[in-house]
Order: structure tokens, then sequence, then C-alpha cells
């Protein structure tokens, strides 16, 4: 599997797998229901490219989002249009919306310094192929050749057990603000060879 780093010209097909694949996730569909997901998606990926962290396997058959220790997900101008965009997506449910990731952040350790997976998926044309855990393994040997950890929320807990199999252990959780769904948060130590 040939794993590539994106760049701009990449922000399309990138965005592109990951709103496919996030469709029916049960954090995000609740979050932007029969709304697309391409206008938030594009914002995370379009901010994660000033660190070169977006990564794609194949023709986009998988994706990953990735912030470097120290980093931040959005600049501080990006974060001032979250609201308004959201507004645009969701109209009313704007301020539920972002109390969904006002809880996400706190859930977030402070430290040690880690990187942090924002993004992971694969496009539903290739699930059950291994694409998207392959490409993951692939970030995390880079990354454990930096000795770094590394940090997730998993938006659906059918995933958990595939994360703990790379070695992530959940250390906590957050609800969605309805509290109808709870998501787990996860630590990975890096596996120093």
């Amino acid at each position: 599997m040939e794993v590539r780093v994106a760049t701009e010209g990449d922000v399309d097909g990138v965005t592109a797998t990951l709103v496919a694949a996030f469709k029916s996730d049960p954090l995000w569909s609740w979050a932007f229901p029969g709304r697309g997901l391409d206008p938030l998606w594009r914002l995370l990926v379009s901010s994660a490219m000033r660190y070169s962290l977006v990564r794609f396997a194949g023709d986009y058959a998988a994706v990953s989002v990735w912030i470097p220790p120290g980093g931040r997900e959005l600049t501080a101008a990006e974060g001032a249009s979250l609201g308004p965009l959201l507004e645009g997506q969701v109209g009313s449910r704007a301020a539920e919306v972002l109390a969904l990731f006002e809880r996400m952040e706190r859930a977030h350790p402070d430290g040690p310094p880690h990187y942090y997976l924002s993004l992971l998926g694969t496009h539903p044309d290739h699930r059950g192929k291994g694409l998207g855990m392959s490409l993951l393994a692939d970030n995390l040997a880079e990354i454990d050749s930096e000795g770094m950890p590394a940090y997730l929320e998993s938006s659906n807990r059918d995933n958990d057990a595939r994360y703990e199999r790379l070695g992530f252990a959940r250390i906590g959780e957050f609800e969605r603000p309805d509290g109808q769904l709870t998501c787990s948060t996860m630590w990975r130590e890096p596996r120093l060879s």
C-alpha cells in the first residue's frame, strides 16, 4: 500500500473520502443530520495541511489527518469561523454542535506532548480491506520513530477494538450533548524498537 503526503491539490479527494466515511457515523451524523460534512471536513483538512501530516492511501481509499505535538487543529481565524460555518450548516443546532466540540476539547489531554489523530476514514467502497488500519499503522510507525505518544477520539465504539490492536488504550470518554452516545478517548505510548 502506497501512502502519500497530501498537498493542496489533494484537499478535494481527502475531503470527499472523509465525507463518505463519516456519513453514517453515530457522532457526526447526529451533529449534521441530513446535511453534508463537506464544509467542516474541508476546514479541518485545509488547516492541517500546514503541518504536512495529512496522509492518504491509494486513490484516497483511506485518509488520516494528524496534528503534531504543540499544534492546534484550527488557527485562531479558522476557530472564529467555526460558529458561522455551523450556523450555515445546522442553523439553530449550532450551539449544540459547538458544545460537542467543547466536550471534545475538554477531554483532550493537556500533556505530555503528543500527536493527535484528528480524522481517520476509509471510503465506503474500500471498507473491510484493512486499508484504514494499515494507513494508521504506517502513520504510527513514523510517530514511534520519534518516540512520541498519540491520542484520538473514537466517535464509533465499534472501532475501539481496532485501535486497541494498534496499541491504543481507552483513557476516558465524553458524551454527545444529547446524552445518547458516549465516545472513547484513547492514548498510545510509543512502541520503541
